[in-house]
C-alpha cells in the first residue's frame, strides 16, 4: 500500500479541492481522507511508502492525446520506452500516440506492435490508428477491425484529409464505432516552406512561407461535415485566431466539435523562429501575437477543450539543416506544465483546476479513457509538483532521446516531484533521492 499525505488535491472531474490524504493499494485508490485521518496502519495492513507532498498539488495523472514516439521506423529520434520516460517526467501517465510510423499504423500488426510495447513501460500507452491506408488519402484503412483491435482512435496527423467523401465516410464509421477522429488541418495547396508563418518570419527567412489560410480552409470545410455526420472531431495543434472564431462558432450548434492547442502556440510567436531558427519550425507554424492570444482566450471560454502537447522529436543533425531541409516539430511533454502554469495560470487566464482539466479530464473524456480523475475506486494515476519551484531546461536535462526545444536555457515553474501510475513510482525527481 501507499499514502500520498499533506497534498494539496485537485480534482477537475468532482470538484474536489482541499488538503487531503490518499491511499493506494492494488494500482487503485482505495480512501481519500480530510487530512491527516489516513492511519499508516489503514484497513489493518501495514503501508510500505509514504509521500509526505507537504503542501504541493497533487492531481490526476496528465493525459497527452498528441504525442509522436516514433516507433517503429524512427527509433533514432525517440522510441516508446524514451517517450514513456520522457512523459512521466512531465507528470503524464497517459498518452496517445499518433500513427504517421513507419509503417504506418494501417494494419493490425503494427498497432499489436505499439500496443504490446506501451504495456511493458510503466505509464498507459495508447495508439490512434490511420484514416487511410498509407495516409495517402485514398482508401479507409479496415476501422472496424483497428478498433476491435485497440485502436484508441484515428488520424491521419502530419497531413490533411483532402478527400471530402473519404473524410465523411470515416466520420460515419467512427461514429457507429464510437471512436474520435483528429484532424490535420493545413491544405498543402497554399504552403511553398512548411512550418514558418508566411508573415514577419518568412520575410526575415527569405522564403514563402505557410500562410495561415492552409489552417483556415481546412477547419472550415472539416468542421462542417463532422457536425453535419455527427460525429467527434478534434481539430489538432489550432494556430490561427480565424479557426479559433470558426471552431466558437459551430460550437454553439454542435457538440462534435472539439478543439485542441499546443504549449508552444499559446506561449510563442513567429518572433521565436527568427531567434531559434528551426527549433521553432513547426506544422502549423507559430504565428503572430493576436494568434497567441485567440488561442489563450479560447482556452479560457471553453472554445478549445485540450492541451496537447504535439510532442515530435528530432536529432540534432535533422534540426541544424537548413530552414527550408529541418523537420517540423519540438519536443513538449516535459516542459507543458510548466508552460501552462507560466503562461496560463500565473497571469490569471485560467485557474490551476482548469488548466489541470484541459491537460488531464478533458483529454481523457475526449478518447473515452479511464484517466484524468481521483476518486475512490478510479485508477491511482497521480501527478505530484510544486507550481512555485523552477527548474531550468537544460539539453541534457531531458528523458527523451532527443532535445528539439526553443525553452533550452529557460527557467520554469512547475517541477514535477513524483508521477504515479497504477499505484507504482514511475517517475521520482532526482533533487528528492537522498
Amino acid at each position: 500500500m501507499l499514502c500520498i499525505k499533506n497534498g494539496y488535491v485537485i480534482d477537475p472531474k468532482s470538484g474536489l479541492e482541499g488538503y487531503r490524504d490518499i491511499l493506494i493499494k492494488d494500482g487503485k485508490i482505495v480512501e481519500i481522507e480530510e487530512q491527516g485521518k489516513i492511519s499508516v496502519d489503514a484497513q489493518n495492513e501495514r503501508v510500505e511508502y509514504i509521500i509526505d507532498a507537504g503542501g504541493k498539488m497533487v492531481s490526476p495523472g496528465l493525459v497527452d492525446v498528441h504525442v509522436h514516439f516514433r516507433d517503429p521506423g524512427f527509433t533514432y529520434k525517440e522510441d516508446i520506452e524514451s517517450g514513456a520516460a520522457a512523459a512521466a517526467k512531465g507528470g503524464f501517465t497517459t498518452v496517445v500516440l499518433m500513427a504517421n510510423t513507419k509503417p504506418t499504423v494501417d494494419n493490425e500488426e503494427t498497432l499489436d506492435y505499439v500496443i504490446k510495447k506501451g504495456k511493458k513501460t510503466g505509464i498507459n500507452v495508447y495508439t490512434c490508428a490511420n484514416v487511410t491506408k498509407g495516409m495517402k488519402g485514398q482508401e479507409l484503412v479496415d476501422m472496424e477491425s483497428l478498433s476491435r483491435a485497440g485502436a484508441a482512435g484515428f488520424t491521419d496527423d502530419g497531413v490533411p484529409v483532402l478527400n471530402e467523401e473519404i473524410l465523411r465516410e470515416a466520420l460515419r464509421k467512427a461514429a457507429k464505432l464510437g471512436k474520435p477522429i483528429s484532424l490535420h488541418e493545413e491544405n498543402p495547396k497554399y504552403i511553398t516552406n512548411n512550418g514558418i508563418n508566411a508573415g514577419a518570419a518568412s520575410e526575415y527567412l527569405g522564403i514563402v512561407g505557410s500562410p495561415r489560410e492552409a489552417e483556415i480552409d481546412m477547419v472550415k470545410r472539416d468542421i462542417e461535415i463532422a457536425a453535419e455526420e455527427e460525429s467527434d472531431l478534434s481539430i489538432q495543434h489550432i494556430s490561427t485566431k480565424e479557426a479559433v472564431e470558426l471552431i466558437r462558432q459551430i460550437k454553439k450548434k454542435s457538440g462534435h466539435i472539439f478543439a485542441e492547442a499546443t504549449p508552444h502556440h499559446f506561449t510563442l510567436t513567429q518572433e521565436a523562429v527568427i531567434k531559434h531558427g528551426t527549433l521553432a519550425k513547426m506544422n502549423p507554424p507559430l504565428r503572430e501575437e493576436a494568434d497567441r492570444m485567440a488561442i489563450i482566450e479560447g482556452l479560457r471560454d471553453g472554445t478549445i477543450d485540450m492541451i496537447a502537447t504535439d510532442h515530435a522529436p528530432h536529432s540534432v543533425e535533422e534540426k541544424e539543416k537548413p530552414i527550408t531541409e529541418a523537420p517540423s516539430g519540438i519536443i513538449g511533454m516535459e516542459t507543458s506544465l510548466s508552460l501552462g502554469i507560466r503562461e496560463l495560470v500565473m497571469p490569471g487566464y485560467l485557474t490551476m483546476m482548469e488548466l489541470i482539466r484541459k491537460m488531464s479530464t478533458a483529454p481523457a473524456e475526449f478518447y473515452h479513457l479511464d484517466a484524468g480523475y481521483i476518486a475512490e475506486g478510479g485508477p491511482a494515476d497521480l501527478v505530484i509538483f510544486d507550481k512555485d519551484a523552477k527548474r531550468q531546461v537544460t539539453k541534457d536535462g531531458f528523458a527523451s532521446k532527443s532535445c528539439n526545444s526553443p525553452f533550452v536555457g529557460e527557467w520554469l515553474p512547475g517541477v514535477v516531484e513524483y508521477t504515479i501510475c497504477g499505484g507504482e513510482v514511475v517517475y521520482k525527481d532526482k533533487s528528492l533521492i537522498k
